[in-house]
């Protein structure tokens, strides 16, 4: 449920969601954020480690040329458990026929990721996407991104942009001691992650973040800002109630606690998670009215506007953005190679 970074562009172009267009790199509620749960294959089970026969090997060669998931690896697949296995055999022996074939319809994809990646910057990180992804467009789709270029390389220019290490004005701002943190003060790294209580994919994050806490507490400042996104009916509400639960010091309590329990963020369960965590209920209750708090969440949602937010979670280090903030194993390496520095 990642709100791409790309709908914008997606409309424009009468498309499908981003979602089928190009994956953006970071994960969040637009993934990406975050990686999709991997499913069994039907293939799974006794017949694992069957040999396969000749029409699974023609499919198998022919999506290798096609993108194994595109739709017409899918369709090919599909149709191929039908054809007699003779006819399989046959095809095999001719199976350059359809791959020079298959090469012929996807001139229009070949050309749109070599202008893209040339213009773009071919070492770029955006460009690595556009090939990875290209590769498994329809290429009616790739004919309609060229008739539309200009608008295409524009928006990945702008998506390009977004992935650049912030400036040391924009660092200083999202990493100022207004938020609440964790972690020394003079870290040598500093993580800022920008979240929304409501987001699937920043509970998973959340995750990340226990084990960053774990890990690095000693070591790393992390800080935490609010960016509730306005199609989560209750997310505005829970970034209000964390920063009530910051005023008596247990910011990270309720953080835990509504990531935990993100289908009961309705008033009433809220409460319900301030008294289970010890807060003072009645000056909750009354933080929760103050417009510092509403202010607070306001000027959070500007500073990620201006550094080019476009969904959650965001997770920042030492002003570079980290693709992936639901994968530990990532935001580990990164975290130990700026401290290795």
């Amino acid at each position: 449920m990642k709100h791409n970074a790309w709908s914008r562009w997606a409309a424009a172009l009468g498309a499908v969601s981003l979602a089928a267009t190009f994956a953006i790199s970071f994960a969040g509620c637009k993934p990406r954020v975050g990686a999709p749960k991997a499913v069994a294959s039907k293939d799974g089970g006794a017949d694992a480690g069957k040999p396969k026969g000749p029409c699974e090997k023609y499919a198998d060669k022919l999506c290798e040329k096609a993108g194994d998931k595109s739709s017409a690896c899918t369709s090919l697949k599909s149709a191929a458990e039908l054809f007699p296995p003779q006819a399989c055999t046959v095809a095999l022996r001719n199976v350059g026929y359809a791959t020079k074939k298959i090469a012929e319809q996807r001139k229009k994809c070949d050309e749109l990721t070599t202008n893209l990646c040339k213009d773009i910057g071919k070492d770029t990180e955006t460009c690595a996407m556009v090939m990875k992804q290209t590769k498994n467009f329809p290429p009616e789709r790739c004919a309609m991104m060229m008739k539309r270029y200009d608008q295409v390389l524009r928006d990945l220019k702008r998506r390009e942009a977004a992935n650049k290490p912030l400036d040391a004005q924009k660092q200083a701002a999202i990493a100022a001691a207004d938020a609440p943190s964790f972690g020394p003060a003079n870290a040598k790294v500093t993580i800022v992650e920008f979240s929304d209580f409501q987001c699937p994919f920043c509970s998973r994050a959340a995750d990340t973040l226990h084990k960053i806490k774990q890990k690095y507490a000693d070591k790393v400042r992390f800080v935490f800002r609010q960016f509730p996104l306005s199609f989560h009916s209750n997310a505005k509400a829970a970034a209000a109630a964390s920063l009530a639960a910051n005023a008596q010091g247990k910011f990270w309590q309720m953080h835990e606690i509504m990531f935990k329990n993100q289908q009961k963020l309705d008033a009433e369960s809220l409460k319900g998670f301030a008294k289970q965590i010890g807060l003072d209920t009645a000056a909750w209750e009354k933080a929760l009215t103050d417009k510092k708090i509403t202010d607070a969440i306001d000027a959070d949602m500007k500073l990620g506007r201006e550094i080019g937010i476009q969904g959650t979670p965001s997770l920042f280090l030492n002003g570079a953005r980290i693709s992936n903030p639901t994968d530990f194993g990532a935001v580990e390496k990164a975290i130990d190679k700026a401290l290795a520095k």
